[in-house]
């Protein structure tokens, strides 16, 4: 569940090692007051402590999971989500549409939500709940990786997909993210990966497509003693092309951006228990528009 450069459909190889290294880059601005560079106390004020290395190094992980995903669904299709009926932007605040959440589970493992309306806050609230799905540590494991897969995409693109998420998802590439060949953090370690919907909005809907775009800020890396990819927060927007297929909405096909990024704030960095401890404890949600 990372973030240069935009990214549109996923046809590139990864590298690297969540690994397309351009969402690495961060911008921030400071106001300087009278009075210097200094807080209320007259102490020079601390920059925020930030490394880009390891910054694109983690992040990159991100990255590399969406472009795996659509590793299998290049090609065909119009790439501009702003056709076709499209909402202008500030036509949809993110805001409660009072529409009752689904309650449905789906067989996958982990189970995700199923049964949305075929309307446009339900295609709103499918595409959050897969952007979840997606950005979850249970997409580095093979079983569950295909669970999630066929839960969420379109059964016609599913199978190629699968092939090319096998190949992505190599030893090689968990060895780099710091797991094990069958997805398992060392003793000791936590692998954190979490995507959080911030909101979505409808770009365009016909009948039985529509193409949605969430707004999200995720977490990824290692949290344990001694980690050299530490957990690492980022900001991107996901496009996602659903399609009505067996009374619910699937995926066709997805890609990323970077962005909208805030200016990151000076909260001092928990350690990597507090973190561990809070992933562990915190469950997530099902979104509903």
């Amino acid at each position: 569940m990372s973030l240069g450069d935009e990214h549109g459909s996923y046809g590139g190889e990864p590298s690297g090692g969540r690994a397309d290294e351009s969402f690495g880059g961060t911008g921030q601005t400071r106001t300087r007051l009278p009075g210097g560079d200094t807080d209320a106390y007259g102490s020079p004020r601390r920059p925020p402590a930030r490394s880009s290395r390891s910054l694109i190094a983690v992040v990159g992980v991100v990255v590399l999971l969406i472009a795996a995903i659509a590793f299998a669904n290049r090609g065909g299709g119009d790439d501009d989500p702003s056709g076709g009926g499209g909402t202008e932007a500030g036509a949809q605040p993110t805001a409660a549409t009072g529409v009752k959440p689904v309650t449905g589970k789906n067989g996958a493992n982990p189970a995700i939500p199923s049964g949305y309306a075929k309307t446009e806050q339900g295609a709103q609230s499918a595409a959050a709940n897969y952007a979840v799905a997606l950005g979850s540590d249970g997409m580095f494991k093979a079983a569950t990786r295909r669970g999630i897969v066929e839960a969420i995409y379109d059964p016609a693109a599913a199978g190629a997909l699968m092939t090319g998420l096998d190949k992505a998802y190599s030893a090689g590439f968990l060895a780099n993210v710091g797991l094990s060949a069958d997805g398992t953090p060392p003793d000791g370690m936590t692998f954190v990966s979490r995507t959080v919907p911030v909101g979505t909005k409808v770009t365009a809907q016909n009948g039985d497509t529509a193409t949605v775009e969430v707004w999200c800020t995720g977490l990824v890396g290692l949290a344990g003693p001694d980690s050299t990819k530490p957990v690492t927060d980022t900001w991107f927007t996901m496009t996602e092309k659903l399609k009505w297929v067996g009374n619910d909405w699937k995926i066709e096909s997805s890609s990323q951006k970077e962005g909208p990024t805030p200016v990151n704030g000076d909260n001092r960095a928990s350690s990597a228990d507090e973190i561990a401890g809070a992933v562990q404890g915190y469950g997530g949600f099902t979104y509903a528009r």
